[in-house]
């Protein structure tokens, strides 16, 4: 099984070439969420689906563009919408609670986006509930891997936020990458679609554990 260490050196080895272009992306995607802060909620998701769009190209050796952070405006902009405002609110919710639970309940829905990429057709819903079924058991590596990267996250703060434009990307990838084996681990015939697929997800309604 696959561990923190291995996702980071595939991110670092499959961005090779393309930390221009990806730290580029990062900036973007910052100024415009800056630019929209007012109406951030609006806007988050489609922004985020692109964003991870890009980091699933990188890691399945697709050449990344700039202009990948936009496409989810163009065909699943609702589903995006609703996915980011549900998610949100589950773990607003949640955290009630305690902080724990909320922090529990975003590593289950963390997948949720990357799903969701792959999965255009599927319901914002569905695509919650079948991240929950993937981060079964999972949740853990997930957490180390985040924590793996308090080194960078510590130098980020050391140069004023600037290195966040290719920590930003280089974190990111590596969960492209954790997502990917996750896949392959539940159906490895899926590891790298080459058109978006609903198979790892069919059974969604089996999931473990609750719908929220």
């Amino acid at each position: 099984m696959l561990c923190a260490k291995d996702f980071r050196r595939e991110a670092w080895n499959k961005l090779n070439g393309n930390w221009s272009t990806a730290a580029v992306a990062t900036l973007l995607y910052s100024l415009l969420l800056g630019v929209c802060s007012g109406f951030a909620w609006i806007v988050q998701g489609p922004m985020d689906l692109g964003y991870y769009i890009m980091t699933l190209n990188v890691v399945r050796e697709r050449r990344p563009q700039i202009e990948d952070i936009f496409e989810g405006f163009k065909n699943n902009f609702v589903n995006a919408f609703l996915l980011s405002l549900v998610n949100g609110i589950f773990i607003f919710l949640w955290s009630l609670l305690l902080i724990i639970p909320g922090i529990i309940k975003s590593y289950s829905y963390s997948m949720s986006v990357y799903i969701l990429a792959d999965n255009p057709d599927m319901d914002s819903n569905d695509a919650r509930k079948a991240s929950m079924k993937l981060m079964h058991g999972n949740k853990w590596r997930l957490f180390c891997l985040n924590f793996s990267f308090i080194g960078w996250n510590l130098l980020t703060l050391l140069t004023f936020g600037l290195l966040s434009f290719w920590v930003t990307p280089y974190q990111q990838t590596a969960h492209a990458a954790f997502y990917q084996s996750l896949i392959a681990e539940q159906s490895p015939a899926q590891t790298m679609p080459s058109e978006p697929a609903q198979q790892p997800f069919e059974e969604i309604q089996n999931s473990d554990g609750n719908n929220y």
